[in-house]
């Protein structure tokens, strides 16, 4: 009977070290996590998102690419030359304006007087002296790309943050009911080396019949919680299944030997400022987006003024015997003036620009106080279960000991094998609880993460 108590104190304490045994077959948590986040196709979903972004930076950068244009137009009728026009040129955009030199060689009885006969060069620039002085759409295009791609990282972010929380909850839920589990199979196995003690006791004369088939009730109710606790655990093995992939993006499925590590409290209940949440990073990205449309928008509450300025000369080189009295006498400029009378085009777009600016900060704020009540929610919960299971521990230490007394008195005909299950069951259930509360505790505690966006 002393071999049997032992056997009993060391199943209910002992199950790390049960664990510790197939230490070469534990999938811990860390590289059960790492590995989700390197394999698993919704983390390269994740990744494809950025990639996207820099394409778009790159095609925006395309805006600001040097151009090579060649135009050619010729007309012979009735054995007329009428006209022909050649003109190759280069147009280099810069942050304001653009730089465009070209040659020309243009020719023909009836051409046109407004362009040069013959082989010609020039060299000049455009620039806006008002409109799209400070910033138009093209420099915008690549401000909101750039800003883009931060709102991509973040948007990434709240992918595999989302990913991370369903993985932490399944390996979390995997330990408890492999915990559970054990706890049941060592009952049982217990159980029924009781009972084989209790009928060789009956049968020598020293148990009554009722010995047998309380110990024989008893071990049938752990049977059948442990047959339950096995079906919790296969169906928590099949969801771990849904995060393991290979490089090669290949479903994995967890081998039959292969174990969590123990359930662990490791807590942390002092998150960062709700900043750090990838959602809120969103808004701050949106924003800038926004101020950088507000600032484009205002450039039509301004005149159109834009200055054309072109250096001529004969043959293809424009810039041969240049000096100031050639550039006084060899030029050609132009202006353009648009200004609109009541400018309510631009009033408008400038007005619903500001309009979505205070509409996004008021959707932020309230964003923000969401994820601050949930954290301060996440965080009130983390405190009850630990306190929780600090006592249930403890309700767990004195069953053991009621256990301890009734199986000594049992062994001395003082008690009944009645009040010993019933001690029994009374510390199974405190160690349920026990695993219970471990397990709503670090689901707790890792939604406090997700929502605090400090998951990762």
């Amino acid at each position: 009977m002393k071999i049997l108590f032992l056997n009993i104190v060391l199943s209910l304490v002992c199950i790390a070290e049960v664990k510790a045994q197939q230490a070469t077959n534990i999938l811990t948590l860390a590289d059960f996590i790492q590995q989700t986040k390197n394999n698993h196709p919704l983390a390269k979903i994740a990744n494809i998102q950025v990639d996207k972004a820099n394409a778009n930076i790159l095609m925006a950068k395309g805006a600001f690419d040097p151009t090579i244009q060649y135009e050619a137009d010729r007309k012979t009728f009735n054995d007329k030359n009428y006209f022909y026009y050649n003109d190759a040129s280069l147009k280099i955009p810069l942050p304001i304006g653009d730089i465009k030199t070209g040659i020309e060689n243009n020719g023909g009885q009836f051409i046109t007087t407004e362009v040069t006969k013959g082989q010609s060069s020039y060299a000049g620039i455009e620039i806006p002296l008002a409109k799209g002085l400070f910033i138009d759409s093209r420099r915008a295009t690549l401000q909101q790309a750039k800003i883009a791609l931060g709102y991509d990282n973040a948007q990434k972010q709240i992918l595999i943050n989302n990913l991370l929380l369903d993985a932490y909850e399944a390996y979390y839920q995997w330990a408890a009911a492999y915990e559970l589990f054990t706890i049941f199979n060592n009952y049982a196995i217990n159980s029924n080396n009781r009972l084989q003690l209790v009928k060789s006791q009956f049968i020598n004369g020293d148990k009554p019949l009722m010995d047998t088939i309380e110990a024989y009730a008893q071990y049938q109710s752990f049977i059948i919680q442990k047959n339950d606790a096995f079906i919790k655990l296969k169906s928590a093995q099949y969801q771990i299944n849904n995060f393991l992939w290979s490089p090669q993006q290949t479903p994995i499925n967890l081998l039959e030997n292969v174990v969590p590590d123990s359930l662990q409290l490791n807590l942390n209940i002092n998150p960062n400022s709700t900043n750090n949440n990838p959602v809120i990073q969103q808004y701050f990205f949106k924003l800038d987006g926004l101020n950088v449309e507000k600032k484009l928008k205002f450039q039509s509450l301004l005149p159109t003024v834009n200055l054309k300025s072109n250096l001529l000369n004969n043959q293809y080189n424009v810039l041969k015997n240049v000096n100031n009295n050639f550039i006084q006498n060899n030029y050609k400029w132009a202006i353009d003036i648009k200004i609109p009378l009541r400018f309510r085009e631009g009033r408008g777009a400038y007005k619903m620009a500001k309009l979505k600016i205070t509409e996004t900060q008021l959707a932020l704020q309230q964003k923000q106080q969401e994820i601050n009540n949930k954290i301060a929610d996440y965080t009130n919960q983390i405190i009850t279960y630990q306190t929780q299971w600090t006592a249930t521990n403890s309700i767990i230490n004195n069953y053991s000991q009621l256990l301890r007394n009734e199986l000594l008195k049992f062994n001395n005909g003082e008690s009944s094998l009645f009040l010993v299950n019933t001690r029994e069951n009374k510390l199974l259930e405190s160690i349920q609880k026990s695993i219970e509360l471990k397990f709503k505790a670090q689901k707790a505690n890792i939604t406090l993460q997700w929502v605090a966006g400090t998951i990762n």
